[in-house]
């Protein structure tokens, strides 16, 4: 009998506002009523539709209005005439505190004009800082209101995703002994070929997982099965395995390796991605700025794709590193807005590892449940030591 799961949340009938952290989005309100989890996509959990406006709000564009001190007239006009200079035209309904996503200066959006520039303005006018998200451009800085040089630089060139082809990477379609390698972990064929997941040409056993970014190959991470090493692609853009699942999807699941992704696409849900380079050590003292986010960085070249989902469910693996993972990623998305998953006990003393090693222990029927009834991540938190 098809069962219909539902999750309980701690207080009924009442709003709740969301609020990302480093990323931004516009505020939204969650209803506390939960309706069921579907297989091909989690359902909708927000009553409210994005506004099309390219403003980004953030935690720090919402504060008490009336406690904010004047603006020191002097230091706007200096900021707004250093950031004409910039080629970026400074609305006059700019509001400080907030995220702006206008057209790029120095790209021009590309082919398609799209509004990658994201600008920001301090709320005391002391600078603006900026990025462009395009793959191809990446031009970041700050500028400020006094005399202090200004910081204007792109980022490192990547490889063009048509520069690089599974010709040039030496990929060849699946062989026997990976497709065997993969059926002992339950993952089937068609769920292979869905992701693109190819394997190295020669003679030793090397799964290729191909990163892709609508549809062009802009990374590659290689396993090989006898020594079970890892290694990426060099010079490529950091982004989430399995970015194009996520097009516009409302609610996002992440996972901590490639194959935690198509474990979780075993289990009936597509709308999921796993990180490009596994979990840190432990969590992280203070929160990086954008620019020096290095090891989180996949996350702000993606971050256009993330501040659609008004619900994040974190399916990281269950040890030490896994937390801090998890931490660091709900720090960065907005708690608010996250669940986890709770993976359950293999015994007295361990829990099962991850999303491939339930699919294979105890069949996809029990992690899709386990996905289902993930809880929101402070009560998740609570259930648990960090």
């Amino acid at each position: 009998m098809k069962m219909r799961m539902r999750m309980s949340l701690s207080i009924d009938s009442i709003l709740r506002p969301i609020n990302t952290a480093l990323f931004s989005s516009n505020p939204c309100f969650l209803t506390t009523t939960t309706p069921a989890l579907s297989p091909t996509g989690i359902t909708k959990l927000c009553s409210h539709s994005f506004s099309n406006s390219t403003n980004l709000h953030t935690q720090s564009a919402l504060p008490n209005r009336a406690k904010l001190e004047p603006f020191d007239e002097g230091k706007v006009s200096v900021l707004k005439q250093k950031i004409e200079l910039l080629g970026v035209s400074c609305n006059h309904s700019w509001v400080p505190g907030r995220y702006y996503n206008i057209l790029c200066p120095k790209c021009n959006g590309g082919q398609s004009m799209e509004r990658s520039l994201s600008f920001h303005i301090v709320l005391n006018w002391e600078f603006a800082m900026w990025r462009c998200f395009r793959f191809d451009c990446g031009w970041a800085g700050r500028v400020f209101s006094d005399d202090r040089e200004a910081e204007n630089r792109a980022e490192r060139k990547f490889k063009s995703p048509r520069e690089s082809t599974e010709k040039s990477l030496g990929l060849v379609p699946l062989g026997a002994g990976v497709i065997a390698y993969f059926r002992e972990r339950m993952i089937s064929e068609e769920t292979l070929h869905r992701n693109s997941v190819m394997q190295l040409s020669g003679n030793k056993l090397v799964i290729a997982f191909t990163y892709r970014r609508n549809g062009f190959l802009v990374g590659c991470k290689y396993r090989a099965i006898e020594k079970r090493r890892f290694w990426q692609m060099k010079d490529t853009e950091k982004v989430l395995y399995g970015l194009d699942d996520i097009i516009d999807a409302s609610e996002i699941i992440i996972v901590e390796g490639e194959l935690d992704k198509l474990s979780v696409e075993e289990a009936g849900f597509y709308n999921c991605v796993s990180v490009p380079g596994g979990a840190p050590g432990k969590i992280s003292h203070t929160l990086p700025s954008s620019e020096k986010d290095v090891a989180f960085q996949y996350l702000w070249n993606d971050k256009r794709y993330l501040d659609k989902a008004s619900r994040i469910i974190l399916a990281t693996d269950s040890d030490t590193p896994g937390r801090a993972l998890a931490e660091e990623l709900a720090r960065r998305l907005g708690k608010d807005r996250c669940w986890q998953v709770s993976w359950p006990k293999k015994d007295e003393h361990s829990c099962y590892k991850d999303a491939n090693e339930v699919l294979i222990y105890l069949g996809p029927s029990a992690l899709k449940n386990l996905i289902v009834s993930a809880k929101p991540y402070h009560k998740s938190m609570d259930d648990q030591e960090v």
